[in-house]
Order: structure tokens, then sequence, then C-alpha cells
């Protein structure tokens, strides 16, 4: 291990180095971030998830960084071209852009002008003017390298050759390449125009036809809009700081004042280099940093919104009835049990004539009298409200709540490997419905099973870095998955596979396990699983959950290797576990202290404690029944003033986006959302969090809904600009069969190859 690493990493996050070594020891070990937050608090001092996390991915960043030290100091040696003084530089380098710096004027070039320049031996003039004699002349020096043969024709052909070789020194300069990046980090602006005749194509990147923004100061939606318009042929895009700048920097580094024609000669070179070389360059790093800084915001916005949406309060397990609403082809009915299984399933048609309508109100009526069930989860796409309301009418018996279900990505679970072989014998439009009601009973079991780019609440996810992505949004989901616990006897193959230190392989062996030999009876069972070794089972023992097994304690979150412990705690008092599980006073007498050893300290006797006091506890909050407003079940129905209930089903960094009850989201804009200035929509609104909003204006043409939280909408508070990107698509019509609906994922169609643009093939990564 790196120790050079470790106080690198404790001085960037402001830790010891100590617990940056104890975590990389214990990853190096196979340990997972759940893991090891929760069951290695001795060893880290206590450190949490997201502290964990960073340290796994710095350590990940210096690991790459090494290798591609090796990789130059190999390839330097390969060709004789490594000094002790080169070396050192290589191995002292902090960054990635440091050491491309290093190694730039080594590394191998494909065929330049200052190659061809060299190969006409124009090298020597070259030098002889970067020296900035006052005596020298150039023209006359030049004539020395006229050579016909060589391609030399003139004096003048001679000194532009030594200019280009020049302009290559200048490029490949260490410090002048810092100072330019340092210059297009600080002083940068994006600037971007539309493209002539893209005008009305290109009409919702309005904003940014004429646009100009600092590249310290533009957030990440903006830089991700700016690009997809490039990527989409509307914007013409750059990059660059004032350049009178970055050429006096030039010109004081390499000019020299008294150098006389040789210093003109200079100057000229260095034009050159940052007009053809130097530009472009660091054009492109800024492109990349930024398009990275974006791509790491967006990510955390859809984090974030992720990790809300899982952890939404669970209805618990109950009997449900799930309702896929359509018009032409009728809505889809299933029942399910309390543990998700189909009962029953059947079209019933609303919106036809009175008598089907009427029949319908018989087979509803058939449904609760024959299953029972104690809610009715309805889909919020089109015709969700109108089945809302023809429910309620039906006055159903025991006041059954009847609650909207957000069905984004409902159509890809139906058309999925999982759907099919769940229910290879059903219609994937009852599939649909089936997921509607479990997602009301455990969104965080049901929405496993969906790739979390398809549930909504994301923005910009098709233009960030996919694998970055992906990883981000797993690492929330195996957070979640092990934050709640697992009930082993009943987790999908799915649930299981989030599980720390399990994966889709181990899950897949303990679904086939339980299948034929039955539910477990005991955490230690779990070792019967075939490959699910000793380090598997001490990973995710403790996540998984055995209720109304043997040892009390399996149901709950004490690991196994501190039942002991507990058997002890519970000797000393005269007592069995089960006395310490349903006796507070018992549990007050433990003296923790007591139980304190070399590998055990108070972190872990202090979780103990807490989870013997309510075993196996679900941290989500409880369920809360929501209604919309009566009456508005359309965007035609809205109007300016109308104060409604609503839903965050997405929050961005330039606002949230709530539903109201119509089909189609309204936004609150980040200037809407309280009467004080909102620098960050998370400060403020969460994804699930019930609100009341106002409505400010509705654009029926282009389906917009204009909302505010404000208590006093007509005293500006902030100013920000609006976000040009495509808003969430409309919500899918009823009636068209899910093969025909579409699900929020961002919008954007695939990019075209940009117009000739230098940057075409760069916009790709």
């Amino acid at each position: 291990m790196n120790q050079a690493h470790f106080l690198k990493i404790a001085q960037e996050l402001k830790l010891r180095s100590e617990q940056v070594a104890a975590v990389a020891e214990l990853l190096g070990q196979g340990g997972t971030v759940p893991f090891i937050a929760r069951y290695r608090k001795e060893a880290t001092d206590s450190l949490d998830e997201v502290a964990i996390t960073d340290i796994r991915d710095r350590l990940a960043q210096l690991e790459e960084l090494d290798k591609r030290r090796e990789a130059i100091l190999k390839s330097l040696s390969e060709r004789e071209l490594l000094t002790e003084d080169l070396e050192a530089k290589v191995l002292a380098a902090e960054t990635m852009a440091t050491l491309e710096d290093i190694y730039l004027p080594f590394r191998p070039k494909r065929r330049t002008r200052a190659t061809v320049a060299r190969e006409k031996g124009l090298e020597p003039l070259a030098t002889l003017l970067f020296a900035q004699d006052p005596a020298v002349d150039p023209q006359a020096e030049a004539l020395a390298f006229v050579d016909e043969e060589k391609g030399v024709e003139s004096a003048e052909a001679a000194v532009a050759g030594a200019r280009d070789i020049i302009a290559e020194w200048i490029n490949e300069d260490q410090e002048a390449r810092a100072r330019m990046r340092s210059l297009f980090e600080n002083r940068g602006v994006f600037r971007s125009k539309v493209v002539t005749g893209k005008e009305e194509e290109g009409a919702k990147f309005r904003d940014y036809f004429d646009w100009e923004e600092p590249v310290t100061a533009a957030p990440s939606h903006r830089v991700l809009a700016m690009r997809r318009g490039e990527n989409e042929g509307i914007l013409y895009l750059r990059i660059s700081p004032p350049e009178e700048e970055a050429l006096a920097i030039l010109e004081q580094m390499f000019v020299k004042g008294e150098g006389g024609l040789s210093a003109e000669q200079v100057r000229l070179a260095a034009s050159d280099c940052y007009q053809r070389l130097l530009s472009l360059s660091m054009e492109t790093e800024v492109r990349l940093s930024t398009k990275k800084r974006a791509d790491e915001a967006a990510i955390g916005v859809f984090a974030d919104n992720l990790r809300e949406l899982l952890l939404a309060p669970p209805l618990g397990q109950k009997t449900v009835l799930a309702i896929d609403p359509g018009f032409r082809t009728g809505c889809k009915a299933v029942v399910l049990d309390p543990q998700g299984k189909l009962l029953h399933h059947e079209t019933i048609f609303l919106f036809d004539s009175e008598k089907s309508r009427s029949a319908s109100e018989q087979k509803v009526r058939q449904m609760f009298e024959t299953y029972r069930p104690e809610a009715v989860a309805v889909g919020n796409g089109t015709g969700g409200r109108e089945t809302e309301a023809f429910l309620r009418s039906l006055n159903l018996p025991g006041e059954v709540p009847v609650v909207m279900v957000n069905e984004s990505g409902a159509s890809v679970y139906s058309a999925s490997k999982v759907a099919r072989d769940e229910f290879p014998d059903l219609d994937l439009t009852y599939r649909g419905a089936v997921s509607i009601g479990r997602r009301l009973t455990d969104p965080l079991a049901e929405l496993v099973k969906i790739d979390p780019k398809s549930i909504g609440v994301g923005q910009y996810q098709h233009d960030v870095n996919q694998p970055e992505l992906k990883k981000g949004l797993d690492d929330i989901v195996v957070s979640c998955v092990n934050g709640v616990g697992v009930e082993v006897n009943t987790a999908s193959e799915q649930l299981l596979t989030y599980v720390s230190g399990l994966g889709p392989q181990l899950a897949r062996n303990i679904v086939s396990f339980r299948n034929e030999n039955g539910p477990f009876h005991s955490r230690d069972e779990l070792k019967k699983v075939p490959r699910l070794g000793p380090k598997a089972f001490e990973q995710a023992a403790g996540f998984l959950r055995v209720r109304g097994g043997k040892n009390p304690l399996d149901a709950s979150a004490v690991h196994p290797e501190s039942y002991a412990i507990v058997k002890k705690m519970a000797e000393d008092l005269a007592a069995t576990v089960e006395d310490l599980l349903a006796q507070e006073a018992l549990r007050k007498r433990i003296e923790l202290q007591k139980y304190v050893t070399e590998t055990v300290g108070m972190p872990t006797l202090l979780d103990i404690q807490a989870e013997l006091a309510k075993p196996g506890r679900d941290p989500r909050e409880q369920f809360k029944v929501f209604d919309f407003a009566e009456g508005v079940q359309k965007i035609e129905d809205l109007q300016p003033g109308m104060k409604l209930p609503g839903v965050v089903t997405n929050v961005t960094a330039f606002g949230a986006f709530v539903d109201v009850g119509v089909h189609q989201d309204g936004l609150v804009h980040i200037s809407q959302l309280a009467d004080r200035f909102v620098k960050d929509p998370g400060e403020v609104v969460k994804v699930h969090q019930q609100v009341m909003v106002t409505v400010l204006e509705v654009d029926l043409p282009r389906n917009r809904i204009s909302l505010t939280m404000r208590e006093n909408a007509e005293k500006p508070v902030q100013e920000a600009p609006r976000e040009p990107s495509p808003r969430p698509e409309k919500r899918p019509q009823g009636g068209q069969g899910r093969q025909g609906r579409k699900d929020n994922k961002g919008g954007g169609r695939p990019a075209p190859e940009p117009f000739n643009n230098p940057f075409a093939k760069l916009l790709k990564k």
C-alpha cells in the first residue's frame, strides 16, 4: 500500500491517514462500503458511507495516475530518453495534466509542421533565433539554410520553418502550459451561437443562440445544455479567455525585450503557437474538465433524487388492487397478496360507455368481495385521475385508500427479462400493473428491478459519462438496500443482488436454494448455499433478515459475529436474548463498558444496544396517503392563482418538477421555491415530498405549467437563467398498451455527427 497516497487523501478529505489506511486495507480485503461503514467502525473511527466512498474513489484515481506514470517511465526508458532529472519530475507529478505536460516533448508524435522543418535541417536556425541575440539578422542567417533539394526555397521559407519549431517548443513548455491552463480555467468564457438556418429546429436552445458565460460561473445544467445543442448541430460552442492576456503571458515568458529582429520572430512564433496549438489544446482540456464537473454535479442530483425515491415510505405487506389506467384498451387490474404474489388479473373498461362502466363497477366490487384488498394503487399516467375518481365514487368498503403511484419506468420492467421470467405467460400490460402495485407496498424492492435511468428522476442522464453514472447510481442502490435490510425468504433475485458481498450469481444461488429447500430458518443456513463462502457470509449476513427463525437476532441488524456479545449481556443479567429484546428495563441495566475488547469498541456496542431496542427496524418514514385536489384532472382545469397539493417528482439544478394530478408535471423554478435566495433546490425540496404550490402560468400550446411555492410570488427574490433544455415528456397516453408508452428518460434524440467542428470527435468522450 502507498503510504504517500494515504497522507495525500487524508489531507484532501480532512481525515487522519490512519483512517484512510484502514479503509484501504478493508477494501483490499474485499470489504464493501456498507459493510465497512456499519460493522467496522472501530477500524475507521466511525467513518460514514460518504467518506468511505470518497476514499475508495480517490484511491482509484491515484492508482490510475500511478499506472500512467509507470507506462511513461517504461516508454522513456525503452527509448533511452530517461534521465535522473526527468525521472524525478515524472515521479513528483501530482496530477494527470502535469504528468502529460512533462511527457509531451518526448511522446512519439505524428508528423507536424515542426517535424517537417527539422527534416529540412532548420533546427539550428530555430535555436539561433530562439536565443534572441540582438546582433543576429534572421534573414541573413537563414540564407545558409536555403536548399531547394530539401524544399527550402528561400530565406523567408527557412525563417518560417524555424518559427514552426519554436512554436512547438513553446507549446511543449511545462510552465507555459500550466499558466495557460490556469488562464483558461479562471478567465475562460463559454460562447455559443446558433448555426445559421437552425433557429426554428433548435427553438428549445433559444437562450443559447447568442450566449456568453464565464467558465467559473457556468452551472452543470447549462454546460450540458450547451454541449447537447452543439451535439445536435444547433449551436457553435467555443471556450477561450481574452486573447490579449494569453499572448501577453507567452511574450512575457519567451520574448526578450532587447532581442531585436530575432525577438520579433519569437513573438510571431508565440502568436502562432497560441492560435494553432495551445489554444486548441487548452480548450480541449477545459471542455473535458468542465464536462467532468458538470457530469459529477448532474450525477449527484440524480443520485440524491434516486435515494429519496428508493427510500419512499412503503405501505407495507398488504393485499392490493393495482390498476394501470387506459382509455382505448381498458384498465389493467391485478390483485396482489401481501407478499406481492399475483392472485388475479382482468381488464375493465371505464371510458367506453355507461354499460361497460357499470360492468366494470361490478367487477371491482367482486374483486373486493373475493380478495378484500386493503389499498388500491392507480398508475398516474393518462386516465389515472379519471380512474381514481371512478374508484372513489364506489364508496369502497372499509375506507380503503386509493393511492396514485408514479409509474415512470413501468414499461421498462414490463418488457424486461426479469418480468418475463417472473410472469412468462402474463401479457406485459398486466406486468405493468403488478409493478405499480408493488411500488406502493415496497418501492425499494420493486424499483431495483428497473434501470435507474428509466425511473424519470434524472437530469441530462444520457449526456453524462455513462460508466460514472452507473457507478454512482449503483452506489446509491447498494446503500439504500443495505440501509433498509433484506428479508432473505421473500426477496427477489434483483434485490438480493445489491446486498453487500453477494452480486448476481450468489443472489441467484440463494433463490434457487430457497426454492429447492424451503425457507431459511437461520442466517447460518446461508453457508449451505453453493459458492457462498466465509467472506461473502461475513459481508452479507448483517444485512439479511430471517424473521421468525430459530435465533431472534437473525431478524435484526446485529451481525452474527456479535451474537456472543449479546448472549453474554443476557447471561450477565440472568436473562435470555429474547428477554433483552422484549424488556426495556433489562436493556437499561446493560453496562456497555464491560464488553469493550481489542476488536469491539463503543461504536459497535452502541449499535447493538440500539438494535436490541428495535430489532430489524425499517429506517424509512411511515406511509401517508396523499390526495390530489378534486376536480382538477387535466391541464385545461388549471388556472393561474390556484393553490394545489402536489408531489415532487424530480429535483434538478434549476428547480423542481411537481405532479399536481394533471398528467403533466409543473416546474417550480429555483427562483420560486422559497421567499429567500435558494442556491440549491435540494435545500428546499426532495423527491416524493408533498408540497403546496400555486399556479403561475399555464401554456397550453406547449403543455407547460409554471408553479410557485413562495408565499409572496409578486416580489422578486433572485434572478436565474431559465432552463432552455427539454422539459420532461408528457405522461403516456392511456389505452395504447405498454409498448406505445414513453418513459421520461431525460429527453434528447441520438446526436448526429456535428458540423465541421475541430471538437466533433471529442464531444463523444
